[in-house]
C-alpha cells in the first residue's frame, strides 16, 4: 500500500476513534478556534484549532501540545486531549500543514533532507524542497497565536500560565506527536527546554539509502535526552527498528532502551521507550488507543532529570 493512502486510510481511523469523546468526559471544555482568528494571514487547512480542559479538577499548571500526524485534522484528536484534561492538564491540538508525509525524504540521498523539510513546517523557513509553509503557517506562529487569543477570549480558563510576553512559556508545556507529528514535536524540543516530548508511532526520519537516523536528530538538544519519551508499536508498517534507532539518538542512547507493554498493567521501571504488540489492524495507531491511558500516564510521571 502506498504511503499516502496509508494515511488516508489511519487518518479516517483515527477520526473515529476519537470523535465523541464529549460524553465519556463531560465536565471538560472545548473550545474550537478557527484558525484566522487568531491571526488573519493563517489559513485553515483541515478545520478548526481545539483548546481543552476541565474546570472540574485541580489543575496541574502544565499544557498537552499534541500534533497530529500526516493528513490528521485537530478535533481529530479530542479523545486524547480530553482524556489529558480529565487529569488536570490544559490541551491544545492545532491545524496546520500536515499533507506531506514524512517519509517522503526516506530515499533522499541529502541527509539534511528530514532537517529541512521539519525547519519548514515547524518554523515556516524557505529551506525544503518537499514542502513550502510561511512563517505566519508555520507551526510554531499557529501555536502561539493560538494560546494569545485563548489568554484573551477565555480569560477564566488558566491560559495565561502558558504566555509570557506573548510567547510560550516551554517549561510548562507538554510538545507530544503522532506518527508525522513526532517529527515536529521532537523538533521543537530541540529548539525550546520543554517539559517533556512524548512521540507516538515515530519519527519516520530514517535515511534508508544512508542506513541511519536522519542527523538532525543527534543535534544540541535545548531539552534534557531524558525528557524524551517514546511510545512505539511492534508491527508499525513504518519499520519499528527504524523509529528505535531514531528514538536513540534523539535520547542519547547507546544502547535500545525498550519495553513491552500491555493495556492496563502497572509499568515499573525507567524506560523512554515503550512498545506495544497487540493484535489489531492499525498498529500504527494503536500507540493512540485510549485502553493504554496506563502508558501515558507512565510517560507523565516517569523520572527525568
Amino acid at each position: 500500500m502506498r504511503p499516502n493512502n496509508l494515511f488516508r486510510i489511519l487518518s479516517v481511523a483515527l477520526m473515529v476513534l476519537f470523535l465523541g469523546s464529549a460524553n465519556l468526559c463531560a465536565q471538560v471544555k472545548v473550545l474550537l478556534v478557527n484558525p484566522g482568528k487568531t491571526d488573519p494571514a493563517i489559513e485553515t487547512v483541515h478545520g478548526p484549532n481545539i483548546a481543552l480542559y476541565d474546570p472540574s479538577v485541580p489543575s496541574r499548571h502544565r499544557l498537552y501540545f499534541f500534533i497530529t500526524g500526516t493528513g490528521g485534522s485537530a478535533v481529530g484528536s479530542e479523545r486524547m486531549d480530553s482524556i489529558f484534561a480529565t487529569w488536570g492538564y490544559h490541551a491544545i491540538s492545532i491545524d496546520y500543514e500536515d499533507n506531506v508525509i514524512a517519509v517522503a525524504c526516506a530515499h533522499s540521498l541529502d541527509s539534511t533532507s528530514f532537517g529541512r523539510y521539519r525547519d519548514a513546517i515547524v518554523t515556516g523557513a524557505p529551506v525544503s524542497n518537499k514542502i513550502k509553509v510561511d512563517t505566519a503557517n508555520s507551526i510554531l506562529n499557529r501555536f502561539q497565536k493560538l494560546l494569545v487569543y485563548l489568554v484573551k477570549n477565555d480569560p477564566d480558563g488558566g491560559w495565561g500560565q502558558f504566555v509570557k510576553n506573548g510567547q510560550p512559556v516551554w517549561s510548562r508545556i507538554i510538545v507530544a506527536g503522532h506518527s508525522q507529528g513526532t517529527g515536529h514535536a521532537a523538533y521543537i524540543g530541540k529548539m525550546f527546554r520543554v517539559d517533556r516530548v512524548f512521540m507516538f508511532s515515530g519519527p519516520q526520519d530514517y535515511m534508508d539509502n544512508l542506513h541511519r537516523p536522519a542527523p538532525w536528530q543527534g543535534d544540541k538538544s535545548a531539552t534534557p535526552p531524558s525528557r524524551f519519551f517514546a511510545f512505539l508499536a511492534m508491527k508499525d508498517p513504518f519499520n519499528v527498528h527504524h523509529q528505535i534507532a531514531n528514538c536513540m539518538m534523539l535520547m542519547d542512547l547507546s544502547k535500545p532502551d525498550t519495553l513491552i507493554v500491555k493495556p492496563g498493567e502497572t509499568i515499573h521501571g525507567d524506560y523512554q521507550i515503550l512498545i506495544n504488540n497487540i493484535p489489531t489492524k492499525w498498529p500504527h495507531a494503536s500507540t493512540l488507543f485510549p485502553e493504554f491511558e496506563n502508558v501515558w500516564k507512565y510517560m507523565l510521571t516517569a523520572p527525568v532529570k
